[in-house]
């Protein structure tokens, strides 16, 4: 169970960050699941009514008997629908904060019937820059998932690999292993519509393959209407480059890191030379992962420091590059702050990033690294392991 405390300092942290932004707010609303949990210690079908003056209450629809014996929440109470709620309050507020980012139109529809509102805001941002800057109980647990995703990716995956797999039994054996380690069973991403099991394994060319992925790298999956895992029909052979970029998790706190591996041969020397120089970036990224740089001056001084012969597929294959080199971590995997040129806010002690330079190279596949890092005063600290990749598999 998250400890009371901890779930107190989160709420007195939102109420302070929403006070800075608006100091005459009066009411938040929270629906989602994984919002749900960062303030309450369980996720059930309900809502989080949180008033600027007065204390938050959640209000549940099922399972009440569940979020009763899960959380330590100080106020949690029974509904049969958002009319019991909203007979609680003496009047409902004019303008409201809501996630804007995740809610259906539908469902805003039924909420404003009891809850009239004239105006919404969005309440998004606010608990994404609370939620960015980890405690020591969320650190404890995301150095807890780094050290089991550095054993598996690290010394358990090489010991997998066989001649004529395929990269969907690759995974199904990765996610049986990963649940005996003690992995939380799903990878979350906030990024709209995103489905994800584990993340993209790929044989050779196939994490070049075109994806509705906002990442370096995409996968062709286990078919159209399923484009996620790896493919039935790839199997590995020698002289493949093996890429695995997934997360891991546990007591739903993300890491996230990529592992290559070279099955029974050689890689091309510009695909080896172009991986070092995304090792080289990595580390010239992790010193910088202090407080007071901003993600935007991390991005602009990384790359006004590549070439442009080196451009061409960094961070990408052709037309699917991405701009961005790393992301914030967490509940989900896909968190602020964003190591890209529009994120201007400066980092803090205890922000949590996934740090990943990668290069498409054409006939191999996609070398470069990921790693999760912990934001301190003296650079980032690296909690998934220090591998450098192109692990060789005679």
């Amino acid at each position: 169970m998250v400890p009371s405390h901890e779930l107190r300092n989160r709420m007195k942290s939102f109420k302070e960050k929403l006070n800075d932004s608006d100091p005459s707010w009066e009411m938040a609303v929270i629906f989602t699941k994984i919002n749900q949990y960062y303030f309450t210690g369980t996720m059930q079908d309900g809502m989080l009514i949180i008033p600027r003056d007065d204390d938050p209450i959640f209000w549940v629809r099922r399972s009440y008997q569940r979020a009763l014996e899960e959380s330590k929440f100080k106020d949690i109470r029974r509904m049969h629908s958002f009319r019991d709620a909203s007979q609680s309050l003496e009047k409902t507020p004019n303008i409201i904060y809501l996630e804007t980012e995740s809610l259906p139109l539908r469902f805003y529809e039924r909420f404003k019937k009891y809850f009239p509102i004239k105006e919404y805001k969005r309440v998004d941002p606010i608990i994404g820059w609370v939620r960015a800057i980890k405690s020591e109980y969320e650190l404890k647990l995301m150095r807890k998932s780094g050290k089991k995703h550095q054993h598996i990716l690290e010394n358990i995956v090489p010991n997998l690999l066989y001649e004529g797999m395929s990269e969907a039994e690759l995974g199904a054996k990765l996610f049986q292993i990963m649940i005996e380690e003690g992995y939380h069973g799903v990878t979350r991403f906030g990024m709209f519509d995103t489905e994800m099991l584990l993340g993209h394994i790929g044989f050779g060319e196939t994490p070049l393959y075109p994806s509705y992925f906002n990442g370096a790298s995409g996968n062709r999956g286990l078919s159209p209407a399923a484009p996620l895992l790896g493919s039935h029909h790839r199997k590995l052979k020698k002289g493949d480059l093996v890429y695995v970029d997934i997360g891991f998790g546990i007591e739903g706190y993300h890491t996230d890191k990529t592992m290559t591996y070279i099955f029974k041969g050689k890689i091309p020397e510009k695909a080896r030379k172009a991986h070092q120089e995304c090792l080289k970036i990595q580390d010239k990224i992790k010193r910088m992962l202090k407080p007071g740089i901003s993600p935007a001056e991390i991005y602009k001084r990384i790359m006004d420091g590549i070439d442009e012969d080196f451009r061409k597929n960094f961070m990408g294959f052709k037309e699917n590059q991405v701009k961005f080199l790393g992301h914030g971590i967490g509940l989900l995997i896909d968190e602020v702050p964003v190591i890209a040129e529009k994120f201007k806010e400066p980092l803090e002690k205890n922000m949590t990033l996934a740090i990943e330079p990668k290069k498409g190279i054409k006939g191999v596949g996609m070398v470069g690294i990921e790693n999760t890092f912990i934001v301190t005063r003296t650079g980032g600290e690296r909690i998934t392991g220090d591998n450098p990749g192109l692990i060789p598999i005679p």
